[in-house]
């Protein structure tokens, strides 16, 4: 058995693999379709070859969705999205499992997945939920397409039912002050006051380290974060995305707040027996000095702060910026926003006041001049 791979285009490739039957020793070519770099494509028909030599290659004709689905999860999953990702896609496309599990690949159609979407919310799942299941299953699909298992992405065709856009619950400023003073002296406090002063998620605030925190400088740096998953518990990953890798100016009440917590959390663990926290300890710490799981403090949170989810404090962080009139290059970078295009399509709805705060400045600039030449000779030609 052997194989060589062909160019079709730029960065677009044939994967052919010669076979022979085992029973007639016939020749048998088959063509697979490959997106990516010519190193990638060597080592795509390598694997085929591997696969067919194991004899757990199948015929496109003849693969199951849910024979798909296990490849898609074996061998793009694990592969590009984080584990907490894997195990939130894994959870939906057991839904498509139930339904078209042993159904051809190739059979299925944009009619199966709306008869899907529409049983699940018939069966009381929340619309954001089915829309996210269509999401994990257009990218599958798509990811079927590039494979050359299929001729087309048939979820682009299928529409998922329309969720209720629900905004976030946003603090007024008397209102973050009063919640604040509420958890003062508990277990809570500091994150909330962190999430307020720095717009940072609960995972980075649960992985940020004394060593990441600058308290003479008045800065923290976000460099890792936490991720709880069924399969592994509570471990360290890097930030969110490249830009998640940032530092922070703190307001000098954070920095006053730090302190003080530096020194309660040492005579705690004085009190323990546990010696002098080192600079590697988390900065919201257990008792014992360990990470807080991510899952309880939420839980926590729910209990005694059942109007507001923690997730707002970062919404209220940036909603303050708004209307500071910090500009929105500066939001963004702050909030570890991949670009500024993500922070506008979040937030772009509070910007829209400053459209009057532009009308303003030009009329001041050039309001007297429009009279002037208004009084004479319009400005613009009829």
């Amino acid at each position: 058995m052997k194989g060589h791979i062909r160019e079709r285009s730029p960065g677009r490739w044939a994967v052919v693999i010669d076979a022979h039957d085992p029973q007639t020793g016939a020749r048998k070519r088959r063509w697979h379709s490959f997106k990516g770099t010519k190193r990638e494509a060597q080592v795509e028909a390598a694997r085929l070859i591997s696969a067919l030599q194991q004899g757990i290659a199948l015929e496109p004709t003849k693969i199951t969705v849910a024979q798909f689905l296990d490849r898609f999860e074996r061998d793009w999953l694990a592969v590009h999205v984080t584990a907490l990702t894997m195990e939130r896609y894994r959870h939906a496309l057991q839904h498509v499992r139930r339904y078209l599990g042993g159904r051809p690949l190739q059979k299925v159609q944009a009619g199966d997945l709306a008869s899907i979407y529409a049983s699940l919310v018939r069966d009381g799942l929340a619309p954001r939920t089915v829309k996210l299941i269509h999401r994990v299953v257009h990218r599958a699909l798509g990811q079927a397409k590039a494979w050359g298992l299929v001729r087309d992405n048939v979820a682009e065709a299928a529409t998922p039912p329309k969720a209720a856009d629900i905004e976030s619950k946003m603090l007024q400023p008397d209102e973050a002050a009063a919640l604040v003073e509420r958890l003062r002296g508990g277990p809570l406090y500091m994150i909330a006051l962190l999430a307020l002063g720095t717009g940072c998620r609960r995972n980075e605030l649960l992985g940020l380290r004394w060593a990441d925190v600058d308290l003479g400088a008045g800065r923290i740096t976000i460099s890792q974060s936490l991720e709880q998953t069924t399969a592994h518990g509570v471990r360290v990953k890097g930030p969110k995305t490249r830009s998640g890798r940032r530092t922070i100016s703190l307001p000098a009440t954070l920095v006053d707040a730090l302190r003080s917590h530096w020194v309660s959390q040492q005579e705690q663990r004085l009190r323990m027996g546990l010696g002098k926290a080192s600079d590697s300890a988390p900065v919201l710490a257990a008792p014992d000095g360990s990470y807080q799981s991510p899952g309880a403090i939420s839980q926590a949170w729910g209990r005694a702060v059942p109007d507001y989810k923690l997730h707002s404090l970062r919404h209220t962080h940036a909603s303050m910026l708004i209307a500071s009139g910090t500009d929105i290059l500066t939001i963004s970078r702050r909030l570890g926003h991949a670009s500024p295009t993500v922070t506008l399509g979040v937030y772009g709805h509070m910007i829209a006041g400053t459209d009057d705060k532009a009308a303003a400045i030009v009329d001041q600039v050039f309001g007297s001049r429009m009279v002037a030449s208004s009084e004479g000779k319009p400005l613009i030609p009829r």
